[in-house]
């Protein structure tokens, strides 16, 4: 149980970074539906950020159980695995989002404009 702590403060690593992750795509597309799309790149800069260092905490324990030493599986530990997947799966809808908003920004902007 010494090991224990190691364990938790990496979990927590998971959640509070793939939550930030996940947040941070959440305003990026809120931005480019305003079309305020530097905001939204900034935002969606931010979420990959939080999700390099959710994935660097993943990439540990991936790591520690690849040498053999056991990693717990606990509820903890999935809660933190599907904060990353979650991060990871809102990173990468928020960019196509922010694509179709900034397509449909420069096609209205061209029909007005002509």
């Amino acid at each position: 149980m010494e090991n224990e702590s190691p364990l938790l403060e990496t979990i927590m690593q998971l959640i509070m970074y793939g939550g930030d992750a996940k947040s941070k795509a959440v305003e990026a597309i809120r931005a480019a539906k305003k079309q305020e799309f530097t905001v939204a790149q900034e935002k969606l800069s931010e979420a990959q950020a939080s999700l390099g260092l959710a994935h660097h905490a993943q990439t540990g324990l991936l790591t520690q159980e690849a040498n053999g030493e056991a990693v717990s599986v606990s509820l903890l530990m999935v809660h933190g695995q599907d904060h990353l997947m979650n991060a990871i799966t809102f990173i990468d809808m928020a960019k196509e989002v922010i694509d179709v908003y900034q397509e449909m920004a420069e096609l209205k902007e061209s029909c007005h404009g002509s």
